[in-house]
């Protein structure tokens, strides 16, 4: 089976403190870990204003962790965790590789199209470029 990619962002509380958050993230880390799978990034974003209230609040503390696997459980387990974690307030997880793939996809299909199709050159002091000077050969 192939490795996959995810990014998974979760918001906590604005009012959790910081060795809290470290500890939810060395416990994802280590579930992460037990599963198989690999945490390759791990960013802290701060407090953030929120786009609308979550739990009647308006700020969050986001999160952001990058991370590969080869399996599907290691998210849900992931996920789990973060659902039963009363300080999380909303959680993401999304599938990178499906995208990227997508996009390799698509500069293929360009790259295979401009191959098919070589632009026409116009030999300089064609007719063409006379004409668009406003000059005529007659």
């Amino acid at each position: 089976m192939e490795e996959r990619l995810y990014d998974l962002i979760f918001i906590c509380r604005p009012d959790t403190p910081e060795p809290e958050i470290d500890k939810l993230i060395a416990t994802l880390e280590q579930t992460a870990g037990e599963h198989g799978s690999k945490i390759e990034k791990t960013e802290k974003w701060g407090t953030r204003k929120l786009a609308y209230r979550v739990r009647k609040l308006r700020e969050g503390y986001y999160v952001y962790l990058a991370l590969r696997s080869t399996q599907g459980e290691v998210i849900k387990e992931l996920e789990r965790r973060l659902k039963v974690t009363d300080s999380v307030m909303k959680y993401l997880t999304v599938r990178l590789d499906e995208e990227i793939k997508r996009q390799q996809k698509l500069v293929r299909r360009r790259e295979r199209r401009a191959a098919r199709r070589p632009r026409k050159a116009t030999p300089t002091g064609s007719g063409d470029q006379q004409a668009a000077a406003g000059q005529r050969n007659d």
